[in-house]
């Protein structure tokens, strides 16, 4: 096994989503007047947890302080554990500000553990988190070697360059050790602050001359049995992989509604994409721990309440993100929200988040090439692109402006399509459309024109002829279509429906060429379509 342990020291700042420029502002989580968190622009000109308020503004008088929330770090870890969901379905909380992930078994899926590490490093800062990682075969171990890693946070200039080394073995800041016969090196340089002991424990060690995890792994064990109690020689044996250390996996909810709040109110629809991408990872995780995929999700956008205001009573605006079939990938979801932000105009400022995953499914796997493997010859249109094309379309025009039309069994032109979400199975389409069955069921229907009018339009007529830019030639019928009593006055997609009708259809050209679906009832002659 290899457990990968997630840090977030900065968690009673990270909770709440902070601005893009976060970073290079310094900032600070406070609680009941003293400094409990301060992110790296703040420690560099002095600021450290522990301090007065006083004290912290007199050396940073720009600095940003923010209340401590418990609630919204509880919150944001059981988020965090939503988002490891991306690397492997083997995630435990690890209080009270850290997770815990078993990647022995997924190591292959990212192409090895470099990678795998270079995306949740890259995926946590992108979050605005700040975090220490390491790599062991305990989640003991992993953990003590995570707090004594140094922390990674956000750049103000984007993310980690992907060629930057994170292994500590290739010069970067994670440790990590995959061989248990190496454990107890690796853990021997740690100080005991990784430990987390009791302060009156550790007093006692330091008593003893142990400055160091190596010192402590050389004590005999009863002895620490009989001076510091059964815990701690305990949790030394779990450490080392001497005893089972079994942890209890991350509940995944079965629906997904995630809230955030924001540090300020937004009054620029575009500026919540930095936040609502920390939402929109969740969701990536969340999905790959089903298996599943989403076809639509609604960011609601809480609005700030004024007091003896208008705006007290405004609900929540409803942004809906409809996908051209089902996906979990993070740049189709960001892509869309992007879309939609970018030409929103908010009614009132923002000072809330919640995402709401409304269309979950199973999402089928794919083939993968392998290693060595020449790439298939691509044949026909890619679906991928179409879907990404067709997601822009509708993020720009709108859901409703965006569809396919689906066959219905009936004989009246009006009613024999229906509206439906857009169909990217052109291979599908071209099966049932070829089918036997599907084939004898058109048998006995004249040609049908591809533009369908909304209404059928009144023509004159010249001595009985229909006319429509001069006299029309009847090239084909007449085709008889009647009956539909069952459905007088209902409607469907907001157009009336037919009823009973009795019409004789033709084919007919103008002069001008046009190739004309025409009909004649007792009321007269109509075009009803235009063939291409």
């Amino acid at each position: 096994m290899l457990w990968l342990a997630l840090r977030f020291p900065l968690l009673p700042l990270d909770a709440l989503a902070p601005p893009p420029d976060a970073p290079s502002t310094p900032r600070a989580a406070a609680s009941q007047g003293r400094v409990v968190a301060a992110n790296g622009a703040a420690r560099q000109l002095g600021v450290a947890p522990g301090m007065g308020l006083a004290s912290a503004w007199g050396l940073a008088p720009e600095l940003k302080v923010t209340e401590r929330d418990g609630a919204a770090e509880t919150r944001a870890l059981a988020g965090l554990a939503c988002w490891g969901g991306n690397f492997t379905p083997q995630v435990s909380l690890d209080p009270p500000a850290g997770l815990l992930l078993e990647i022995g078994g997924c190591l292959r899926l990212f192409g090895g553990l470099p990678a795998l590490l270079q995306q949740a490093v890259d995926g946590a800062l992108a979050q605005g988190y700040s975090l220490a990682a390491a790599c062991a075969p305990t989640p003991l171990a992993a953990r003590w070697l995570a707090n004594g890693a140094p922390w990674l946070e956000p750049a103000a200039d984007g993310p980690r360059p992907a060629a930057t080394p994170l292994l500590a073995e290739n010069g970067g800041p994670l440790p990590v050790c995959a061989d248990p016969a190496r454990l107890g090196a690796a853990l021997a340089p740690l100080s005991l602050d990784c430990l987390e002991l009791p302060r009156q424990q550790r007093q006692r060690l330091e008593n003893f001359g142990v400055a160091c995890l190596g010192d402590l792994l050389a004590l005999p064990r009863a002895g620490l049995n009989r001076r510091l109690g059964l815990q701690l020689a305990a949790d030394l044996a779990r450490a080392l992989g001497e005893v089972p250390d079994p942890r209890p996996r991350f509940p995944f909810p079965d629906t997904f509604r995630q809230g955030l709040e924001l540090p300020a109110r937004v009054d620029d629809a575009p500026a919540l994409n930095f936040a609502a991408r920390r939402l929109l990872q969740q969701l990536q995780g969340w999905l790959a721990s089903r298996g599943a995929g989403v076809g639509r999700c609604t960011l609601e956008l809480q609005h700030e309440k004024y007091a003896g205001s208008t705006r007290r009573g405004l609900p929540p605006t409803r942004l809906v993100l409809g996908f051209a079939g089902l996906t979990r990938d993070g740049e189709r979801l960001q892509r869309v929200l992007s879309e939609r932000l970018g030409r929103l105009a908010l009614a009132a400022p923002v000072d809330a988040l919640t995402l709401i995953a409304d269309q979950v499914e199973e999402l089928p796997g794919s083939d993968r090439q392998l290693p060595g493997q020449a790439p298939p010859e691509e044949e026909g249109t890619d679906p991928a692109r179409t879907a990404v094309a067709l997601e822009r379309i509708k993020a720009r025009l709108g859901e409703d402006k965006v569809y396919s039309l689906a066959a219905v069994p009936d004989h009246r032109p009006e009613q024999a399509t229906r509206r439906c979400a857009p169909n990217l199975d052109l291979h599908g389409i071209m099966a049932r459309t070829q089918d036997p069955g599907h084939s004898q069921a058109m048998a006995g229907q004249g040609p049908r024109p591809l533009w369908l009018l909304a209404h059928p339009q009144a023509l004159g007529e010249t001595q009985g002829r229909p006319r429509h830019g001069g006299p029309l030639q009847l090239l084909a019928g007449p085709e008889r279509i009647e009956s539909g009593w069952w459905d007088e006055g209902e409607s469907a997609d907001g157009l009336p429906a037919p009823g009973d009708l009795r019409r004789d259809y033709f084919v007919a050209r103008n002069p001008a060429g046009e190739w004309l679906w025409v009909f004649r009832d007792e009321s007269g002659w109509f075009l009803h379509g235009r063939f291409a």
